[in-house]
């Protein structure tokens, strides 16, 4: 019997299968996952979103951004980092040789906090679901997380950003690496030097 049609009478039978994560890794994957995202009503920020922020760039890409919330710009246009942080974070990769192509960017929370405010915990606990399934149909080989709660949520600890900068850790056996949020080095742009050692890393660890 040939493994599909052993598979057709299983689930026939109401019986679950184990599938091959190659075949979980499906672009149809995300996009249905972005469209239950935009009907999502799970936490009170849908009622002042204009629009849910699902993702951008490259879901075949090494290379996984994970930012914070949604701000003014992207709640407008519904992609991640489009506001002046989101340049600022172009020529941070373009710095080390990278472009919209080679990652894929996704945040925390799918909708902008209003005024934006830091996400509150129960924000944090209704949406982040999401992220884990992207973060699993994408399967990157490094994430990068950009900001203290993106750090805080993957590693599930409440260390400061220095603490969490410098290190390799890992989240579900995928390498991590956490950063400045670019929203930051705008308002600390002494801090860029630090930021540029931290992409060295990413540089390295993606070339190896």
């Amino acid at each position: 019997m040939s493994s599909q049609l052993r598979h057709y009478y299983l689930q026939q039978m109401g019986i679950d299968t184990w599938v091959k994560r190659e075949e979980c890794k499906s672009k149809k994957h995300l996009v249905q996952l972005a469209a239950d995202v935009s009907l999502c009503v799970r936490c009170p920020l849908h009622h002042t979103r204009t629009q849910t922020v699902f993702a951008r760039g490259n879901p075949d890409a090494k290379l996984m951004i994970i930012g914070e919330a949604p701000g003014f710009y992207e709640d407008q246009q519904g992609l991640p980092f489009v506001g002046q942080a989101g340049g600022l974070l172009n020529k941070m990769l373009n710095s080390i040789g990278l472009s919209g192509e080679d990652v894929y960017i996704a945040n925390v929370l799918k909708c902008r906090p209003p005024n934006d405010r830091d996400p509150q915990p129960d924000e944090i606990s209704h949406c982040s679901n999401y992220l884990t399934q992207q973060i699993a149909i994408v399967s990157p080989r490094l994430i990068l997380a950009v900001g203290r709660f993106a750090g805080q949520f993957l590693l599930n600890a409440s260390f400061p950003l220095n603490q969490m900068r410098n290190k390799i850790h890992e989240y579900q056996q995928i390498p991590m690496l956490v950063t400045y949020h670019p929203a930051y080095l705008l308002r600390n742009p002494f801090d860029k030097k630090n930021a540029f050692q931290d992409l060295m890393i990413v540089k390295q660890l993606l070339t190896q």
